[in-house]
């Protein structure tokens, strides 16, 4: 009688096993060797497909939502979380759609601006900043960010080449403004940041928030045909020659706002924003960013490597944005204890 062996006999793998497993395991240690971060690479590039893919078929569908209507609808689901702090101050989205809401109300109302007007814009790191551009997006106008670092003639080309039918002026850059006032086109209607004016033919625009109702501004508006129609202007620095405008789409807008949640970043974070807001990389990725999260945004007036990082400790960051030379700044900062 035969053995076990003979009546079951043991089922041998294909030759090309033991050689593809090898293979395989050959692969691996490669792999780990000199592309560790392979994995993490691919699901990232597949989470950003996945978000370009999502934002297509929208446009496909006809559902073209902006970063405003995300911003809106957000201040609707929570409406008590807060969106910007800035000098201790806690504005909740709530808040800051409210006071947008009455800039909109005093432009509709005094400034005969029309959807797909032009309006630059010239303040420094402040909510009201944030508040105008809202307030102006919400009447469909195409916003043109001004670099307050830039001045005179090279101001006035701005100006001139982005064509606007008003300016709008922070409180603490009427100096500016003194110098280009001039020379301004004028048929471009001035509004300063105050409640009084020593210039003339210059309109006073805080007096008028306070007394303005802060109803929305019907969603018609401001809403989109085209996710590819412009909606900011956005200028380069001007070190090598006039500054010239980049023309921001709602899609831009939409895809630079994505960044931080690509990133990683949730809902849950404190983001840190120390650049000036006409820059795309605070005001795209981080307002922008930060309404694509649902998440809180730390302003600061301008960036002070002193400050940084007791500000980031005081307000509990979790998020950082930097260019440049700002990491070289962070670190050259002596050690402080606690």
């Amino acid at each position: 009688m035969g053995g076990w062996d003979d009546l079951y006999p043991l089922a041998m793998p294909p030759s090309w096993v033991p050689g593809a497993a090898a293979g395989i395991v050959s692969l691996h240690l490669i792999q780990k060797l000199l592309f560790p971060y392979f994995w993490a690479d691919l699901r990232y590039l597949l989470k950003v497909l996945m978000y370009g893919l999502k934002v297509e078929m929208y446009r496909l569908q006809g559902k073209i939502v902006t970063i405003l209507d995300k911003f809106v609808k957000l201040a609707e689901e929570q409406p008590h979380k807060p969106f910007l702090i800035y000098e201790g101050k806690v504005h909740t989205y709530r808040d800051v759609d409210r006071r947008s809401n009455r800039i909109a109300q005093v432009f509709l109302h005094h400034g005969a601006l029309k959807k797909g007007d032009t309006v630059a814009l010239l303040m420094g790191n402040e909510p009201d900043f944030i508040h105008v551009w809202f307030g102006l997006a919400k009447l469909g106008c195409v916003v043109a960010f001004l670099n307050f670092n830039v001045r005179s003639r090279s101001l006035l080309h701005c100006v001139s080449s982005c064509e606007p039918k008003m300016l709008v002026v922070g409180a603490d850059l009427l100096g500016t403004l003194e110098e280009i006032l001039p020379n301004l086109e004028k048929d471009v209607s001035v509004w300063i940041m105050t409640k009084d004016s020593t210039f003339p033919s210059v309109h006073t625009l805080l007096d008028k928030i306070e007394a303005a109702s802060e109803d929305p501004i019907p969603v018609n508006r401001r809403s989109a045909n085209n996710l590819k129609s412009s909606v900011l202007y956005i200028f380069t620095s001007g070190t090598t020659g006039l500054p010239k405008a980049a023309v921001i789409s709602h899609m831009q807008v939409l895809k630079g706002a994505a960044g931080l949640w690509a990133f990683g970043a949730t809902t849950e974070d404190i983001i840190y924003i120390t650049l000036p807001l006409y820059h795309s990389s605070a005001s795209l990725l981080g307002i922008g960013g930060c309404i694509e999260l649902g998440a809180t945004c730390v302003l600061k007036k301008k960036f002070s490597a002193s400050q940084f990082w007791s500000d980031c400790k005081k307000y509990n960051v979790t998020v950082i944005q930097y260019i440049g030379e700002l990491c070289r700044y962070l670190c050259s900062q002596p050690v402080v204890s606690g």
